[in-house]
């Protein structure tokens, strides 16, 4: 009797710190989702700034090589 009350108090402990963990996993995993969202909308943002820049420095060095050109 006191062997399988042990193995019923053991059961319950785990089972209880395995509710714990997932709740945890799905709060990171939550979090998670979100900062990916932000450096997703990041990456984007940098890719438009390079490339205006890119297009800008292409504009800058045709301009110039008309100008040492002439």
């Amino acid at each position: 009797r006191k062997m399988a009350k042990n193995v019923d108090k053991n059961r319950s402990e785990v089972l209880t710190s395995l509710k714990y963990i997932e709740e945890k996993i799905d709060s990171v995993d939550k979090r998670l989702d979100s900062l990916n969202g932000r450096v997703r909308k990041n990456e984007v943002s940098i890719g438009w700034i390079r490339g205006i820049g890119s297009a800008f420095m292409a504009i800058i060095a045709t301009l110039m090589g008309i100008f040492i050109n002439d």
